[in-house]
C-alpha cells in the first residue's frame, strides 16, 4: 500500500471511531436531559429491542433470533458477520451473516456440560472450554466450523476447575484453574488448542484463602500482544489482578479497587487496549445486592487500579473496548449495558436490556450474549 492510501486508510479510522464515540454518547446525553424535564422517566433506555428511550437516533443492540434458550455466557466476535456463542447444555451456535440465522455446531454428546468460553480464530476454527470439577473441566477445537470437535483436554485433577481461556495468537493460548494447593493452575498451548500442558506454578503468587475466579463472561483471562496476559480474582479478602509477561510462566499480583471479601463479590472481567491500559469491572452477582465500586481503571499494565469516578451502577460481568478508539468502551450485565468515553473513568447506562459479555472486533462488530438465548449486536 502507498503511504497516500495508508494515510487515507488512517484518517477514515480515526474518523470512524471519532463517529461512533460521538453517537454512542448522544443517547445517553438525550436520556439525561428527558430525566431532567420529566421526573421518574426512564433515562437509560429501552431494552434492546426498542432502542434508547430518548428517540435520539443512534446506535443501539439489535436482538438476533438465535432459536435458543440457554445462557451465553462464552462469545467470541470475529467480525460484524461472523461470531461464536458457548453456553449451557453443551450448546455452541455460529454465525456468518451478521445474526440473521444461526448454526447449531455443538460437540456430540456434550449437552451435560457448561461451556463459558469460547475463542474464535475465523468462521471455521474456534477453541471452547467447559467448567467445573474434575473431569467437567475440558476444551474442544473445531476446523471445520464446527461440523467436528476434537477433544484435545479433559482434567483429571478433583481439585482443579477451570473458568478461563485466552489467545495471544492463533496458536499460543492459555487457560486457568481456581487454585489447586494454594496457587492458580495455568495451562498452555502451542498449536491452537489441539494440545495442551499444564505449566509450572513456581512463579505464580500465593492464592488468597477463599480466593477463585469468575467463569461468568470468558473474561477473567485475557490477553494483549504477544506475552501479555491478566487473570482476574475475587471472592478472598480483596479482589486482585495478575498479571504475566511472559505466557504465564512469572506473575506479579496487584490489588483491585473493587470489592471482595465474600465468594460472590470481585473482579469479573478484564479488557485491555493495549499492554499498559486496562479496564476492570465486576461487583457483587447477587441481585439484591448493591456494586457501588463496580469499576478500575489501570494505566501501567495493572500493576496499579484507580477506582472509576463514576462506575458502573451495578454488577457489571463483561466489558470491550470499542474499536479503534483509545477512550470508549462497553460494560455489560444483567441489569444493562453501560458507555464510558474516557477510558473507564466514568460510565452512563445506555441500555437495560440483559447481557453477559461483550466483544468488539476493528470492523466495529460489537456483540453481546446473555441469558435465555440473548444475543445482539450493535446497529449503527
Amino acid at each position: 500500500m502507498t503511504s497516500k492510501g495508508k494515510t487515507r486508510r488512517m484518517v477514515s479510522v480515526g474518523l470512524c471511531a471519532a463517529a461512533v464515540a460521538a453517537v454512542l454518547a448522544a443517547p445517553a446525553q438525550a436520556a439525561q436531559q428527558r430525566s431532567g424535564n420529566a421526573a421518574g422517566g426512564d433515562a437509560a433506555g429501552r431494552d434492546a429491542a426498542g432502542g434508547d428511550a430518548a428517540g435520539s437516533k443512534g446506535p443501539s443492540w439489535s436482538l438476533k433470533n438465535t432459536g435458543a434458550d440457554v445462557r451465553f455466557r462464552g462469545l467470541a466476535a470475529v467480525s460484524r458477520k461472523v461470531a461464536w456463542v458457548a453456553g449451557s447444555k453443551g450448546t455452541v451456535l455460529r454465525t456468518a451473516d451478521g445474526g440473521r440465522s444461526w448454526r447449531n455446531v455443538s460437540p456430540p454428546g456434550a449437552g451435560e456440560l457448561e461451556f463459558r468460553d469460547v475463542e474464535a480464530f475465523d468462521s471455521r476454527r474456534a477453541v471452547v472450554l467447559a467448567i467445573g470439577e474434575g473431569e467437567a473441566s475440558r476444551v474442544f477445537r473445531t476446523d471445520d466450523g464446527g461440523a467436528s470437535w476434537t477433544e484435545s483436554f479433559r482434567n483429571t485433577d478433583p481439585k482443579a476447575f477451570y473458568d478461563c481461556l485466552t489467545f495471544f495468537d492463533s496458536r499460543h493460548g492459555l487457560a486457568m484453574s481456581d487454585p489447586v494447593d494454594g496457587a492458580y493452575r495455568i495451562l498452555s498451548t502451542g498449536d491452537g488448542g489441539k494440545s495442551w500442558k499444564v505449566l509450572p506454578n513456581a512463579g505464580m503468587p500465593a492464592a488468597l484463602p477463599g480466593e477463585a475466579a469468575f467463569a461468568a463472561s470468558g473474561q477473567c483471562l485475557v490477553s494483549s500482544g504477544p506475552k501479555d496476559v491478566w487473570l482476574a480474582t475475587g471472592g478472598g479478602a480483596t479482589a486482585r489482578v495478575l498479571h504475566s509477561a511472559d505466557r504465564g510462566l512469572n506473575w506479579t499480583v496487584a490489588e483491585s479497587t473493587i470489592p471482595a471479601g465474600d465468594p460472590a463479590r470481585g473482579v469479573f472481567a478484564l479488557a485491555f487496549r493495549d499492554r499498559a491500559h486496562g479496564i476492570a469491572v465486576g461487583g457483587d452477582y447477587r441481585g439484591d445486592q448493591a456494586s457501588p465500586l463496580a469499576g478500575a481503571v489501570s494505566s501501567d499494565g495493572g500493576r496499579n487500579w484507580q477506582q472509576s469516578k463514576t462506575p458502573p451502577p451495578a454488577y457489571r460481568s463483561g466489558v470491550a473496548w470499542l474499536p479503534h478508539s483509545r477512550s470508549g468502551a462497553l460494560a455489560v450485565g444483567p441489569t444493562g449495558t453501560d458507555l464510558t468515553l474516557d477510558g473507564g473513568r466514568s460510565w452512563r447506562t445506555v441500555d437495560t436490556g440483559s447481557f453477559d459479555t461483550v466483544d468488539c472486533t476493528p470492523d466495529f462488530g460489537c456483540w453481546a450474549s446473555g441469558e435465555k438465548g440473548r444475543v445482539a449486536r450493535l446497529e449503527f
